[in-house]
């Protein structure tokens, strides 16, 4: 089994640096007709292409969401080569009970709070800085800093809750699943996310007589919409 491991996966230096990004992905390749749970099941079955096709059609998406969720990007890399060797591993004990997708991203969230879990431990026992940089001052546009610095002012869990819906576009069943909370309360929390989003990337143009003079931060510019999906805008 392996064997069936791509060699994207199993050597980090296979993966190219401009091959993996944090946007959405739009798949080049034409749509197959086995669903995500078929070739999850064929490949527990022994299916070398079954395990190829679905390493595919998620390399990209797990990868952002890592990228996401840490500051480095090899370190997203890694962790995405460990998410498919977990997923590879895991593959004798699969039962579609629930989408591969939801399967996929639940394997990917243990393997993110191990490594924070691991990235506090340094931290505290080797002297190393308390806090991690955040991948939000990695950004090179200025459209793109500014999204990301209004994100990394929301509260966790609503970040977390945008980040799923809005980038890796995940029903709200699925949401409330990986992160253990009620259907409503994504709901909600997802709507307190994008009106707070929307407040900080789209400030009051009415301020008190009284203000203090216009800060040197930037301020949105007409780019800045442009940085969110405007596929994630949903009710």
């Amino acid at each position: 089994m392996q064997d069936a491991l791509p060699a994207l996966v199993l050597n980090s230096e296979a993966l190219p640096r401009n091959a993996m990004n944090e946007t959405p992905p739009t798949p080049a390749f034409p749509a197959s007709p086995a669903s995500d749970e078929h070739l999850m099941l064929a490949f527990s079955k022994g299916s070398a292409e079954s395990f190829n096709e679905l390493f595919l059609r998620y390399k990209q998406p797990i990868y952002g969401f890592f990228r996401r969720r840490t500051a480095d990007p090899s370190h997203a890399e890694e962790l995405t080569q460990e998410a498919f060797l977990v997923l590879l591993g895991a593959a004798g004990r699969y039962e579609p009970r629930a989408l591969f997708r939801t399967y996929l991203y639940a394997i990917a969230f243990k393997i993110l709070r191990a490594h924070r879990r691991k990235a506090a431990f340094r931290a505290t026992f080797f002297g190393r800085p308390s806090t991690i940089p955040d991948p939000v001052k990695q950004d090179a546009t200025e459209s793109g800093l500014w999204v990301r610095r209004a994100v990394e002012k929301l509260e966790i869990i609503d970040r977390e809750v945008l980040l799923l819906r809005e980038f890796e576009q995940l029903s709200y069943a699925e949401i409330a699943d990986l992160l253990q909370l009620p259907v409503n309360t994504v709901r909600s929390r997802l709507f307190r996310a994008r009106t707070a989003l929307r407040n900080l990337l789209e400030p009051s143009a009415t301020s008190s007589p009284n203000a203090a003079p216009q800060s040197a931060e930037p301020t949105a510019s007409p780019s800045t919409a442009q940085a969110i999906p405007q596929k994630g805008i949903r009710s």
